[in-house]
């Protein structure tokens, strides 16, 4: 793994009909209207992940949350407003997570919606959109190629587009989660030094900066190294496409970050930890046998992070375990015929 730095920490404000500044209180303000709409899910710890660690870690389980993942708090957010506005319909591109949260989302909403995935998704995500009765597209590969579906569908029908990674309502949805962890881990009576979050889009980390601001807890990104996204932005000061090569991590394949989280994120991030392919899979064995925990390897690509980074981020370190829609297909081939070696947490 390597790890990369950034200094600067001034957050920045949304333009055009979004609320005007992106800081800790639209985070507040995105709680509050999601009460009651959202599950509150559990922070869980596990004895045997503190002692690789060698810190405790918090795990901030949103592979139990609706819809399967954390992307349901900012989709409910940015379809509602959009529901509010008239829309006649919503069109999302995503790897997955995202259109399951805008479909449900579009669902509540009465609204007609039209996901696009790549040609290659997981089945598990594919079905988990069918069933909430909304339209899916299949497209390509690559970033390039979901959106120029998603144009292509806007201008047919009409329909309004609920970014990932542009839309301000969704990136302070998603600081929902990581401000909940916080609240949650204080009210145990400890407190955080870090958060690791993993990194696709960048929605997340975006989130995760804006809730953190304030508390004294750094902010630490996790990206695959397969498609280090995030790292080529920071050396490039700005997005940049990085060669879109294979990985385990289905959802953090976007490969390049949004403008507007990286202009929150870059800013913000105390360090960016890149996780190889075998040590995804080796903490996705480990969160199932060791921590009960069945999360999809975006999940444990941040907590792979953590347990390889922890000793250098403090002695209680968060990790947004972001989603839990799996295919039984990688579990199997994850586990192979090691099963038999889950134990006591």
């Amino acid at each position: 793994m390597e790890i990369s730095r950034t200094r600067d920490t001034t957050l920045i404000s949304a333009a055009g009909n979004y609320p005007p500044i992106l800081d800790s209180g639209a985070v507040d303000r995105a709680r509050r209207r999601l009460a009651g709409r959202i599950w509150t899910t559990p922070v869980v710890r596990c004895d045997r992940l503190d002692e690789r660690a060698g810190a405790r870690l918090w795990l901030k389980a949103e592979n139990l949350q609706r819809g399967g993942s954390f992307k349901v708090r900012g989709a409910l957010l940015a379809v509602e407003q959009l529901a509010a506005a008239g829309s006649r319909g919503v069109v999302a591109q995503s790897t997955g997570n995202h259109a399951i949260a805008v479909a449900l989302a579009a669902r509540a909403s009465r609204l007609p919606a039209t996901l696009v995935l790549p040609a290659d998704a997981a089945a598990v995500k594919v079905r988990q959109v069918e069933e909430t009765g909304a339209e899916v597209v299949l497209a390509g590969t690559l970033l390039a190629d979901r959106t120029a579906m998603v144009d292509k569908v806007r201008e047919l029908h009409g329909y309004d587009v609920v970014d990932p990674y542009q839309n301000p309502y969704v990136v302070a949805g998603q600081g929902t989660a990581t401000a909940e962890l916080l609240d949650q881990v204080a009210e145990g009576g400890g407190r955080l030094d870090a958060v690791v979050v993993p990194i696709g889009g960048g929605s997340a980390i975006a989130g995760a900066c804006l809730a953190a601001d304030g508390h004294d807890v750094a902010v630490v990104g996790a990206e695959p190294e397969a498609v280090p996204a995030f790292t080529a932005a920071l050396s490039a000061r700005r997005p940049v496409t990085v060669p879109a090569r294979p990985t385990l991590a289905d959802g953090l394949r976007p490969e390049r970050i949004g403008d507007l989280p990286f202009d929150i994120a870059h800013r913000h991030v105390a360090q960016v930890i890149t996780v190889r392919e075998e040590a995804i899979a080796e903490t996705l064995r480990a969160a199932f046998l060791q921590a009960r925990l069945v999360v999809e390897p975006a999940a444990a690509t941040a907590l792979a992070a953590a347990l390889a980074g922890a000793k250098g981020l403090g002695t209680d370190v968060g990790v947004l375990l972001s989603g839990g829609n799996v295919d039984a297909q990688v579990i199997r081939s994850v586990l192979g015929d090691r099963a038999e070696e889950a134990g006591g947490s």
